[in-house]
C-alpha cells in the first residue's frame, strides 16, 4: 500500500510539472537547482524575480513587441 502511494505521489508530481511547463510557468525548483550545479558563482534570482523574467520573457514584454496572452 505505501509503495503504490509513493508512486502515486510520483506521477503526481510529474503532471503538475508538466502543467506548469505546459503553461508557460517552469519550476523555480529546477531553476535554484540548475544554477547551483552548473553556474555556481552567479546569483540566482529570488523566485519573485525569477516569474517576473519568466512571464516578460514569454509576452516578450519590453522588447516592442508585447504580445498579450493570446
Amino acid at each position: 500500500m505505501h509503495n503504490n502511494f509513493r508512486k502515486v505521489r510520483i506521477v503526481g508530481s510529474w503532471a503538475a510539472k508538466t502543467a506548469r511547463l505546459m503553461v508557460g510557468v517552469p519550476d523555480y525548483q529546477d531553476y535554484v537547482e540548475h544554477r547551483k550545479a552548473f553556474h555556481p558563482n552567479e546569483p540566482i534570482m529570488t523566485y519573485e524575480q525569477f516569474f517576473r523574467e519568466r512571464q516578460n520573457a514569454r509576452y516578450a514584454y519590453g522588447k516592442g513587441n508585447f504580445r498579450g496572452c493570446c
